[in-house]
């Protein structure tokens, strides 16, 4: 490795250290500084290859410990370092590609055409990349829990704590039972949203990452047709069977919550890239994309039609039956 290529992994090890740990200042920046700190080694990642974010993300453990505390390392390693250099590392995947012949929008089929060449290559699918990031969603907050206890009655009581600090509420001051009400279905929702939230905020990174790389003309590998990602088959098996143990109870029943939160973020996600498929040949699509964007972020509660739409077409194949009937114009995600 060059010394240019060394000073690259540092900076950016030191700038995701340093928008890691911003969040012990408490500031309303941190925060989004806190959700951004994949994003340095994603794009080196990306840009020049996963060795060199890994470079990175170990300096950054290293800067951590000394300069801060050893107790982060191991957070910063497992939700930043450890997801940003692995993500990366996964997307830059290829082997050659093989002969299909189904029926394609036309970017979508020129894309495959270009891919069919000899030499071409085929390129780790997106939606086994947002696996991962679902898979590192449920490491993270799971441990995150496992750091509050190691039982259900311990987890919840110690969430229920924090929760009454964050309130303003004083540990010897009476609480009327409405308010521990809302407490207890905070406390209930809390892990399931944590894990929703994580795989929210690694997909965001490592698409800005790519976008960043891509723009900067150093992403090596082609910019994939997003609107057209699936999971693998077996996603759907693993969270019916997730649903199914979260109605347990106990320890597994949180930790079956949280692979539930998960998968339904990343069906949520196949419902977006199905909306935009199924748009497609509207007049006025980007106000209805607009529309459901903006509702999904300031009422929250459309993304279930997301994930139900999502869910659907993996069921149904909504895109694929909508290609087959209709003749759509060609429109970049």
């Amino acid at each position: 490795m060059t010394m240019t290529l060394l000073l690259i992994a540092l900076v950016a090890g030191a700038a995701s250290a340093v928008m890691f740990a911003s969040i012990a200042s408490g500031a309303v920046l941190s925060l989004l500084l806190f959700y951004l700190a994949p994003l340095p080694l994603m794009v080196v990642g990306l840009s020049w290859g996963p060795l060199v974010a890994l470079i990175g993300a170990v300096a950054a453990c290293i800067g951590i410990g000394v300069f801060f505390s050893f107790s982060y390392i191991a957070a910063f390693g497992l939700t930043v370092g450890m997801p940003a250099w692995w993500l990366a590392r996964q997307a830059l995947l290829g082997r050659p590609a093989p002969q299909t012949s189904a029926e394609l929008p036309a970017d979508v089929a020129k894309a495959q055409a270009e891919a069919q060449s000899p030499g071409a290559i085929e390129w780790y699918p997106v939606g086994r990349l947002v696996l991962w990031a679902a898979v590192f969603a449920v490491l993270t907050t799971a441990s995150a829990l496992f750091t509050l206890g190691s039982d259900e009655a311990s987890i919840t009581a110690t969430l229920k704590q924090g929760l009454t600090r964050i309130m303003g509420i004083r540990a010897d001051s009476p609480v009327s039972p409405e308010t521990d009400r809302v407490l207890d279905a905070l406390v209930g929702v809390a892990p399931a949203a944590g894990a929703a939230i994580a795989l929210l905020t690694l997909t965001i990174n490592l698409w800005l990452a790519g976008k960043i790389a891509a723009t900067s003309g150093r992403l090596q590998r082609p910019w994939p047709v997003l609107r057209m990602f699936d999971l693998p088959p077996m996603t759907l098996a693993a969270l019916s069977l997730a649903i199914a143990l979260a109605f347990m109870g106990g320890l597994l029943g949180i930790i079956a919550q949280i692979v539930t939160a998960a998968l339904m973020g990343a069906y949520a996600l196949v419902g977006f890239a199905t909306l935009h498929v199924v748009t497609m040949a509207l007049k006025g699509r980007m106000l209805w994309l607009s529309s459901v964007y903006a509702g999904v972020l300031v009422f929250g509660w459309p993304i279930v039609l997301m994930i139900a739409l999502g869910l659907t077409d993996a069921i149904l194949g909504l895109r694929q039956r909508y290609l087959r009937r209709q003749s759509v114009p060609t429109i970049h995600s």
